[in-house]
């Protein structure tokens, strides 16, 4: 899976937080029967890319939302800068807010749309030109400053928003899933230019997505979500290689989940295939446990299995340009999917119904609390 190549940075000091969201929740309803956030802490770094993954309805927009002082928490307070915001209105927070749909207004060129938020600041006309002369080439779009934003592509109105938004000079810049209305294509260049755009400027974002890649690709860390609650928070490769839980293994990347049993720090799964080395999490006794194994930690081979090999039947065969994927039936009924590089000559050696054997790699074993 895509990642980023930052390291985790060390534990956060007051002096490095920009947003520090303390036992948040948010209650709708006319009884306040809907939570939509629940207890929510956490401290987002300055000058990183955090983003909030999880699906639909798990809270991360209305989070977003409180950040930017469009919604008041029920309980909780919000800090910036060490400075409780909690009240404040949103035009009297030093944050900008990129939505889904841009909100560009469409008779404007794109210098004009730029330029608009600093005139309601009422910035001098000499700063506003400067400024906008400087956020187009950031955003490399000093060629079109005079077309209109109704006469340019998708990808190119979502620049001319993030230089808008970028012109005041916010401590933070909120991103609401600006990429959703992309192609794939034009969609994985802008997760690269955003990554950019934010080591450039130096700022704090914070992006939402429920697209797993996406947050994959450009995060220095990520938040899961779910049901008002965030998770587990760590770095891109935290999260996919040592999930907290179930919920977190299945909605980042592809999961096998086995059942095993747990011994000391061996775990031994009840399809066989030998022992393997694991640590448990906190709380999780001995006995019967839950266990991931990423597709790409289990390889197969044609034929009976032997030794501290799994035996296996191939139930589908996916052939997808760079990896073959065999979807394959243990002999506890469990189902496992491997997923191996293709070399310049494709294999042609499964087929449905034939017999495999399979190598889970060392080390590939994950506790998981359910």
């Amino acid at each position: 899976m895509p990642e980023t190549a930052l390291k985790t940075r060390p534990a956060t000091t007051e002096s490095e937080t920009a947003v520090d969201v303390i036992g948040i929740s948010k209650l709708f309803g006319s009884n306040q029967e809907i939570r939509a956030l629940d207890d929510v802490s956490v401290a987002i770094r300055k000058n990183e890319f955090f983003t909030l993954l999880g699906p639909s309805g798990c809270g991360k927009t209305t989070l977003l939302r409180v950040i930017a002082g469009f919604e008041p928490p029920t309980r909780g307070s919000l800090h910036l800068g060490g400075r409780d915001i909690s009240r404040l209105a949103p035009n009297q927070r030093p944050i900008n807010t990129v939505f889904q749909n841009y909100a560009l207004f469409p008779h404007m060129s794109v210098a004009n749309n730029i330029a608009f938020g600093l005139e309601m600041l009422g910035k001098p006309k000499n700063d506003i030109r400067d400024k906008v002369t400087e956020m187009l080439q950031l955003v490399r779009m000093e060629e079109l400053r005079s077309r209109r934003t109704s006469e340019i592509s998708g990808g190119q109105q979502q620049r001319v928003a993030l230089a808008r938004a970028l012109a005041p000079q916010p401590e933070v810049l909120l991103l609401d899933e600006p990429l959703s209305a992309l192609d794939l294509k034009l969609r994985k260049e802008m997760q690269i230019e955003l990554k950019r755009l934010q080591s450039e400027t130096g700022l704090t974002f914070i992006f939402v997505t429920h697209d797993q890649e996406e947050a994959l690709t450009m995060s220095d860390r990520i938040a899961v979500m779910n049901a008002g609650k965030i998770l587990q928070v760590g770095s891109p490769r935290e999260i996919y290689a040592h999930p907290s839980e179930r919920f977190v293994a299945n909605f980042i990347g592809e999961s096998n989940f086995l059942n095993a049993h747990l011994s000391g720090n061996r775990v031994t799964l009840e399809a066989g295939g030998g022992t393997y080395e694991a640590v448990a999490p906190e709380g999780v006794a001995d006995g019967k446990v839950s266990v991931l194994v990423r597709p790409e930690h289990a390889s197969a081979r044609p034929g009976e299995a032997a030794g501290e090999e799994l035996a296996a039947t191939v139930e589908t065969v996916v052939y997808s340009g760079d990896a073959t994927s065999l979807h394959l039936r243990l002999k506890t009924g469990e189902t496992l999917k491997t997923k191996m590089p293709n070399g310049p000559e494709q294999s042609t050696a499964f087929g449905e119904g034939d017999a495999a054997a399979v190598t889970i790699a060392p080390g590939a074993v994950t506790i998981l609390k359910d």
